[in-house]
């Protein structure tokens, strides 16, 4: 017995060692060497630009402070939203003039210009974003994407959804933003929603309404999905709504959503 137990302790060790062995092969052409790999997409900032002066202050919006400092270790998952046309044009954070269709973002703290990773946990999209304004100043959200950055994460048509987002460092004097090519994760399986209780209740959300029908389609278009254009009885108002959903709850997260998006005036209308 003592011979065998002698015996088999390097067979043992030596069988161990083996499947470390071809463990750590497994692990070198595994997900992990994958991401290290792809690690050599985002782009390297060899001359980074200045801290645009005065957006370090602490400041303050709606009755809350904000004190934007260094984060290099910053990396937080939240809910993300994205503006866009009535935005386009206007001059950032930064002084640079917002681009709706370029790889930019708003954050509230991060130096500004700087790069983060975002990666839209439903889909498992990423891309490298250049940091040049701030916002969202919105509960519950970290970030703001120029439409650019939700199209190309694939949130264009449900305005919010959520993200992992991880700062990288200093953006470079222009540009930085980047889409990343990575293996696609499968989307996630939607479960239509159960019909209400009550057949006879359902909400819409009016988007926005116009006395020129053409800037109605143009929106509803650019909404997608359940989006539709109403005319009124006296044929003066094209009203842009969306829906039905079952019951209020689910038309509230809507309008929100909607609201994100640019549309102030969104609001629940119940319907019989």
């Amino acid at each position: 017995m003592v011979f065998r137990s002698c015996f088999a302790r390097p067979v043992v060790r030596a069988i161990a060692v083996t499947a470390l062995l071809a463990g750590a092969a497994a692990c070198a052409t595994g997900p992990s060497a994958a991401r290290r790999v792809d690690r050599t997409a985002i782009p390297e900032v060899t001359d980074p630009a200045p801290i645009v002066p005065g957006t370090m202050r602490p400041y303050q919006i709606r009755g809350r402070w904000y004190r934007p400092e260094e984060q290099p270790n910053y990396d937080e998952t939240g809910l993300a939203s994205w503006y866009g046309d009535q935005f386009h044009g206007r001059p950032t954070a930064t002084g640079e003039r917002f681009d709706m269709h370029a790889l930019t973002a708003a954050h509230k703290t991060l130096p500004l210009p700087g790069l983060v990773e975002v990666t839209n946990l439903a889909n498992g999209r990423r891309v490298v974003l250049r940091i040049n304004d701030r916002g969202p100043f919105v509960d519950g959200r970290i970030i703001d994407l120029s439409r650019g950055a939700a199209e190309a994460l694939d949130m264009l048509s449900r305005g919010v959804g959520e993200v992992r987002v991880r700062y990288l460092g200093r953006a470079p004097r222009l540009g930085g933003g980047r889409r990343l090519q990575v293996a696609q994760t499968a989307p996630p399986i939607v479960t239509p929603p159960a019909p209400a209780a009550s057949p006879r209740q359902t909400y819409w959300i009016e988007v926005v309404a116009y006395p020129d029908p053409q800037a109605a389609r143009a929106t509803a278009e650019r909404l997608g999905g359940p989006a539709q254009v109403q005319a009124a009885t006296n044929g003066a108002m094209f009203r842009v709504i969306t829906g039905p959903w079952p019951d209020a709850n689910a038309a509230e997260q809507v309008r929100q959503e909607t609201i994100a998006r640019g549309f102030a005036s969104a609001q629940v209308i119940p319907s019989g």
